[in-house]
């Protein structure tokens, strides 16, 4: 249980769930409009990366300069979580990754003239102070999904979700991610503000079985593909005695932190899986493989589009919207140039929506909690 006093401190968290700040001004729905309109900020295409498969896993020490992280590239730098509506981050940040037949390994440089840190407590609530963030879902379906934080200390906070919270998720704080290694190294001096540093770089080694629920191990194969993504958090501060300390306003409250992901959301927060970048997995030599767009995913933007839509039409109207007509959405769309057929079911607190192409070789599903499914014939 999560008592009242963990609610208080979370505050970041309850303002991440509030699905209201996304939608609460969509225009109204006519089939006049684009069917995307009022949502754009959804349905930027995601980040990809193509991670590749080593057969000398990296040492997990902090030094991300060692040859066999060298030979991997390294991903866009991360941008304003809601992407192009803010300024690009002050600092960069951006990640290098791989794998192997136990572990998928994170590096990531966290450039930073003020490297600060204050907790050292395993589960402290790690995005008090600047930190890293780690967001994974190896099953490409929304749930569960796995949080992991660091800071410049190597503190590290762990989480399991087995859904979103603004799909009432539970977070499981006592879930911890067995057998990961970390480290961290610093790029100058911690908690001096007498001198200017470079900033911080931490490696990650996180193993299958500890991503995995139950006794199925999912280990990648050639083409598996997960959904991924990277935050980072950063606070304002100001030198007092000679020590880093939090900006704060008129009323003495901290500034808002900074917000810094690879992959924009689109809005501020994190517990949109869907958002979250593509990680595909490959054992072909280093930068031989290109990211396609599965079809699948393409078909998903529709399902996620009626999600969207018939979570307004809940507010609006306390209950689901039966028809695709309602939403204002045909049932026939198409995609790639194929035909596909969008059908959807429900009651007044459910719905179950499916996307086939015409051949029926492609079809996925989503349902009111945002679960997807890519049926297979």
């Amino acid at each position: 249980m999560i008592n009242n006093s963990w609610l208080m401190v979370h505050s970041r968290w309850l303002r991440r769930i509030a699905f209201l700040t996304v939608i609460a001004f969509a225009p109204a729905i006519t089939k006049a409009q684009s069917e995307f309109k009022g949502l754009e900020h959804l349905f930027t295409t995601p980040q990809s990366y193509m991670v590749y498969h080593t057969s000398q896993p990296p040492v997990i020490d902090g030094n991300i300069n060692e040859l066999v992280w060298q030979q991997v590239a390294w991903t866009n730098e991360f941008v304003d979580i809601e992407g192009d509506k803010k300024p690009r981050p002050a600092y960069p940040t951006k990640v290098k990754m791989l794998w192997d037949d136990s572990c998928l390994y994170i590096a990531a440089r966290v450039t930073d003239p003020n490297v600060w840190a204050t907790l050292r407590k395993h589960d402290d609530i790690i995005f008090y102070d600047n930190d890293f963030e780690v967001f994974l879902n190896p099953n490409n379906n929304t749930q569960p999904y796995f949080e992991i934080e660091t800071n410049a200390l190597n503190t590290v906070f762990d989480l399991l979700l087995n859904k979103p919270y603004r799909n009432d998720g539970t977070p499981i704080i006592n879930w911890d991610v067995k057998g990961m290694r970390s480290a961290v190294k610093i790029q100058g001096t911690m908690n001096n503000a007498s001198d200017t540093d470079e900033g911080w770089t931490v490696e990650m080694a996180i193993p299958y079985k500890a991503v995995s629920l139950g006794n199925n191990v999912q280990v990648p194969r050639e083409g598996t593909l997960w959904r991924i993504n990277f935050s980072r958090v950063e606070w304002d501060t100001k030198v007092v005695d000679g020590k880093y300390v939090k900006q704060r306003d008129a009323r003495g409250r901290p500034l808002p932190e900074h917000n810094w992901v690879w992959s924009p959301q689109g809005v501020v927060n994190m517990h949109y899986p869907e958002r979250w970048g593509y990680l595909l997995f490959s054992r072909q030599p280093v930068n031989s493989v290109t990211f396609n767009l599965p079809y699948a995913e393409q078909q998903k933007r529709y399902l996620w589009l009626i999600y969207y839509r018939e979570k307004q039409w809940y507010i609006d109207h306390q209950e689901y919207a039966v028809s695709l007509d309602k939403l204002g959405l045909n049932d026939h769309i198409s995609i790639d140039k194929k035909d596909n057929t969008l059908q959807l079911e429900a009651t007044k607190h459910q719905f179950f929506a499916l996307i086939r192409n015409v051949d029926g070789k492609s079809s996925c599903t989503i349902n009111q909690d945002g679960l997807t499914q890519q049926l297979t014939d």
